[in-house]
């Protein structure tokens, strides 16, 4: 009997494995052929035929990218605002979630909050109205425009209110014996206790000021103040005639070898790899924070 459940288990974890292998692979795949995209010549491309492995391998459309100035200054507005945003959001997230994850009776205005919150989730003002009061507050063109103006999603700020309520109470009443105040509390007690969920947080925001673009075209109105996607979304190879007339021999024959479907996959891949490299350290936090955060205590 021991020997048949034994069995069945290692079947089990046999087709589990193949099963699990296959997803991976299917999740990568699209990457992957990204990535063969960019490397592959123009008329292969055109054509339709790259799939699992590049034709006639280039870096043709990487080296258009990098020696080009603009991408750089693109990529060091993005990560300005991917730090500031992220240690804004998650100071202001922790400091409003703490109090909300009280009950009525020991915060009297929780509920009223909460609504109010409630309330700029589901509804906005429009477009125009922010755009203007964006202006209003001299945010255009600037890196704190990007960062104020999605500062507190407020789903994430739920995740960490019901994480906190999932949080033993007899550690608060254990601390306030002590004669820890409010503050210790949240800073000495709760915030290590807090990890998963806050690196959950922080994967969520990160990602978000990376992959935004939209922001970014309409809070700036220079080329110089682009955040990285928004510059990949605005640039395209230009043909006319009149850079035509200004290029070099050099240049010409490598803007000849160029597609916009390879270099828009040289820019898409180029993009993912922050991402990439960050997710893998906050991913042994992500499933236990998404799933304590959004059970209701």
């Amino acid at each position: 009997m021991i020997e048949n459940r034994s069995l069945g288990s290692k079947t089990f974890d046999v087709i589990n494995l193949i099963f699990l292998i296959i997803l991976t692979l299917l999740c990568l795949l699209p990457l992957w052929y990204t990535l063969m995209v960019a490397l592959s010549e123009k008329e292969a491309v055109q054509a339709g035929l790259v799939s699992v492995f590049p034709i006639g391998f280039n870096l043709y459309s990487f080296d258009a990218i990098l020696s080009d100035s603009g991408f750089f200054r693109a990529f060091w507005v993005s990560v300005q605002r991917v730090i500031l945003g992220a240690a804004f959001s998650m100071l202001v997230l922790t400091l409003a979630a703490y109090p909300l994850s009280r009950t009525s009776k020991q915060f009297p205005g929780r509920n009223l909050l909460m609504w109010a919150f409630v309330f700029c989730l589901l509804f906005n003002g429009g477009l125009i109205p922010w755009f203007i009061t964006m202006g209003n507050y001299n945010l255009l063109d600037s890196v704190w425009g990007l960062v104020l103006s999605g500062g507190i999603p407020i789903f994430n700020m739920v995740l960490i209110t019901n994480f906190i309520k999932n949080l033993p109470e007899e550690l608060e009443e254990a601390a306030k014996i002590d004669g820890a105040g409010p503050w210790r509390v949240l800073f000495q007690v709760l915030l290590p206790l807090l990890k998963p969920v806050l690196a959950t947080v922080l994967l969520f925001t990160m990602v978000g000021h990376w992959n935004d673009f939209f922001q970014g075209m309409v809070l700036s109105t220079r080329a110089e103040s682009y955040p990285l996607q928004t510059y990949i979304q605005q640039l395209v190879v230009s043909t006319n005639q009149q850079n035509l007339a200004t290029m070099s021999l050099e240049q010409l024959e490598r803007m000849s070898k160029l597609n916009n479907d390879s270099l828009n996959a040289a820019k898409i891949f180029v993009a993912m790899i922050p991402v990439l490299l960050i997710y893998p350290f906050l991913q042994r936090y992500f499933v236990k924070g998404i799933t304590l955060g959004s059970v209701k205590g």
